[in-house]
Formats: C-alpha cells, structure tokens, sequence
C-alpha cells in the first residue's frame, strides 16, 4: 500500500485497524487516545467491517451505544470483528496486512410505520420481533446485492430467527461510512 492512501485513511479506521492488529499480535486492548480528541467524544452505536480479498471477513457492532464514546466502541468493535464473529474463525496474524476496514458511525433509531419509510440504499434496518423483543436482526445500509426493502426485511429475520409470519417492529437508521 502507497504511502498516500495509508495517510489518508479516516482516524476511525486507522484506530480500529490498530486495535484489531494489537490485539491479534499481543492480546491486548488497546485504550481510548488521551487525551480523547472530538471527534471520538461523541457516543454513538458503530460497525466494524472486515473484507480479505473483496469478500467479508468479520462485521460485528453496536446499533447504540454500549460505551462512554465512540473510541471504545471503535476499539471493541473492530476485536469483535475479527475475532469473535460466528461466521469466521478468528483473524489470524498472517491475515492482518490484507484486511481492509470499514467503519459505519450510526445515527439514531427511527421507528417504521411504513415500508415506504424505508430504502435499502440511504437506511440501515433493524427488524425486531413484537412477541420476543429480544430477537433483533440489524442490516446496514446499501449492501452490494441487497437491493429491495423485502430483501433487508427477510435477511434481519433469518438473522434474528424471527418467522416470516411472526409480526415485527421496524427501525431504520442511517450511517456514516468511513473507510
């Protein structure tokens, strides 16, 4: 990788590559830049995304916050990405320098009323079931092949194990994409 596109990368994904790198080398959690410069202040629920080779690898976040501020939720994201998504076995040393990373910065939850509300390419979904609230599928937005509301919809409940006549609660949210 050239010189100028490692400078450019966004201070969210130069810090979530640094935790999951840290963390796969030598086990351990990196901690919060001090002192915390602004843009990490704010809170706000974040994913993380690992591709190797155009493919996925590792997504796993947080669709609010779990943390005091969006360095910790940046931090812990991107070890979970690689290490602890179900689909995946962990990241492993070898794979570190082919990565490429991805950070979404989530906006606020916005109850559904309509699937006209919704559009697979501008907002992310979570689809939450109305008789077991704790079964919850979350698609981000504007994901390559996932081009119908219908199509986000059915992923969140296959996701979630939520049955396609079992009734639901809609949010949508939008992100910030970071690369």
């Amino acid at each position: 990788m050239s010189a100028m596109s490692e400078e450019s990368r966004h201070p969210y994904v130069e810090l979530a590559k640094k935790a999951l790198e840290t963390f796969v080398l030598t086990g351990n959690v990196i901690l919060a830049p001090a002192p915390l410069p602004e843009l990490f202040s704010r809170k706000a629920g974040c994913f993380v995304t690992l591709m190797e080779n155009g493919e996925l690898r590792g997504c796993i976040g947080t669709i609010e916050p779990v943390y005091d501020n969006l360095a910790l939720e940046i931090i812990n994201n991107a070890i979970a990405a690689g290490t602890e998504d179900p689909r995946f076995p962990p990241v492993s040393a070898a794979e570190l320098p082919f990565l490429q990373y991805t950070v979404e910065v989530l906006g606020p939850l916005e109850k559904v009323d309509d699937l006209s509300e919704l559009d697979p390419k501008v907002y992310g979904v979570v689809v939450q079931s109305s008789i077991r609230p704790l079964r919850k599928g979350v698609l981000l937005p504007d994901i390559e092949g996932v081009d119908t509301v219908q199509d986000q919809i059915r992923i969140c409940r296959l996701k979630a194990g939520i049955s396609s006549s079992e009734p639901v609660i809609l949010y949508r949210f939008r992100t910030e994409k970071f690369r």
